[in-house]
């Protein structure tokens, strides 16, 4: 299975690339800005895939230049498909404001149009996703959802402010692009309309206020609900990696010292591990999982890079003066021991470890 997509380094473009990770059996290549400013460029993209999921486009910015910018793109992709006598299912990210008359929501309806248009010559299916508004790590703030917004200014110690206290309905990311894909494998919808969780803004300020309050407090909330867990780790995306390493106060009198290594509100599950000098342990990613890596005894390297990017960010701690990093979801990490003697560090996570379901996938730093 050859599988397309465009604007695969936009938002839901990295997390839809992150999660074909785990997919190796597909062949996957990605249409840019380069290869839509070259009509070759994108007759040969076309002509290697069996499915596109075309998520190319433009969301904020001069109206007329949003509007232009959408539909020329479903223009070029389809007349590429044409010219390449090539006939891809294209599943396309529309948005729920296609049904307002605002240029984005014009443009989202106009360019369906147009690749709808497009499968009726060619015989070839189309699937279009109305998606509503759209959450996850890494969201552009001012771009891409008022989550990330408000997400970004607390963890910049900024003030959010409420310009339209409405209703909106959130979906994460993850399950954004689950669908896409799955859509793109083996769906025969011809619309799909998933639901998000209908949320009025000045509650969703609310939640992620308190979010943040809380773990400025060294204080891990309440995570057992899925919309509260996903909205936590895109506030954690906006932290990393200023935040850290964080080191916990150290009590101390006669008869030694103590500290709170974990305080939550909602469980988990906690590991002690011994390393030897020079071992390596984990290079993996986690996708919903909130890690903490709390180095107790002896020196330790922590290093950790998000997926599909290079740079790599290092901690080094050492026992002496306990702390601990938060591991972001969606970014590889281990822990080496560099000192002489043996590492003790403690691993807690926010679930308990289930072999069927690990949520830990295998990614070399």
């Amino acid at each position: 299975m050859r599988l397309g997509i465009t604007g695969g380094s936009g938002f839901i473009g990295w997390h839809l690339r992150c999660l074909l990770l785990e997919r190796p059996d597909l062949e996957v290549t990605i249409a840019n800005e380069g290869e839509f400013a070259s009509v070759d460029s994108l007759i040969d993209f076309v002509r290697h895939c069996d499915a596109i999921i075309h998520l190319a486009g433009m969301n904020r910015g001069n109206e007329d230049v949003i509007y232009r910018t959408n539909v020329e793109l479903a223009q070029a992709l389809t007349d590429a498909c044409r010219k390449a006598s090539s006939c891809p299912r294209i599943v396309f990210a529309n948005s729920i404001q296609s049904d307002l008359d605002n240029a984005y929501g014009r443009s989202k309806r106009d360019a369906w149009e147009v690749i709808s248009r497009w499968s009726s010559e060619s015989g070839s299916s189309c699937v279009n996703a109305v998606l509503p508004n759209v959450f996850g790590e890494h969201g552009r703030p001012f771009y891409n959802s008022v989550v990330a917004t408000f997400c970004f200014q607390l963890a910049n110690g900024q003030e959010p402010e409420i310009i339209e206290d409405r209703v909106v309905p959130l979906i994460h990311v993850r399950e954004v692009v689950e669908l896409l894909l799955n859509a793109a494998l083996c769906g025969n919808a011809v619309e799909l309309r998933p639901c998000g969780r209908e949320i009025r803004v000045s509650e969703l300020l609310a939640m992620i206020k308190d979010l943040d309050t809380n773990y400025r407090m060294a204080v891990i909330p309440d995570l057992s609900d899925s919309f509260v867990r996903d909205l936590f780790n895109t506030y954690r995306s906006f932290l990393f990696p200023t935040f850290y390493p964080v080191y916990p106060k150290m009590n101390k009198d006669d008869r030694g010292e103590l500290f709170e290594a974990v305080v939550t509100r909602s469980g988990g599950q906690a590991f002690l591990s011994t390393t030897k000098p020079g071992i390596t342990r984990g290079n993996h990613y986690h996708v919903k999982k909130f890690e903490r890596f709390l180095v107790v005894k002896g020196k330790a390297r922590i290093k950790v890079r998000r997926l599909l990017f290079e740079d790599v960010h290092e901690f080094v701690l050492d026992g002496e003066v306990p702390g601990y990093v938060d591991i972001p979801t969606l970014h590889t990490h281990n822990i080496t021991n560099i000192g002489d003697g043996e590492l003790i560090t403690l691993f807690w996570a926010d679930e308990i470890f289930d072999s069927r379901a690990p949520d830990t996938y295998a990614e070399q730093v």
